[in-house]
């Protein structure tokens, strides 16, 4: 993949990423707090939820990091080139995954 490429497609992704992650962030309108009794409700339901929101949140995290690093090496010139091994990453994986810094072997 082209330098001017990748960075486009790594802009675009931090983008998408960054909207995202503040979509989570968010305040939600709900009426009231959570509450928990013997029995499973809107309080329960809610709590799960908000842990997997939790969850998507760190997802979203660890790849915009991954797609900052990417950027970083574009900076540096060494996009294409694994972090461990500094093999060439095959063309299809850059493809498929621009923000991709280590080959299929180290991922």
């Amino acid at each position: 993949m082209d330098p001017d490429s990748a960075r486009a497609a790594l802009d675009a992704k931090a983008g998408d990423l960054l909207g995202e992650l503040e979509a989570l962030s968010r305040p939600e309108d709900s009426a009231g707090g959570i509450s928990f009794g013997k029995r499973v409700g809107d309080g329960t339901s809610i709590a799960v939820e908000r842990l997997a929101q939790v969850a998507a949140y760190e997802r979203l995290e660890a790849m915009l990091r991954e797609v900052r690093r990417a950027q970083a090496k574009l900076d540096q010139g060494t996009y294409g080139r694994c972090d461990v091994c500094l093999e060439t990453i095959p063309e299809g994986r850059l493809e498929a995954r621009p923000w991709a810094t280590t080959c299929l072997r180290h991922s």
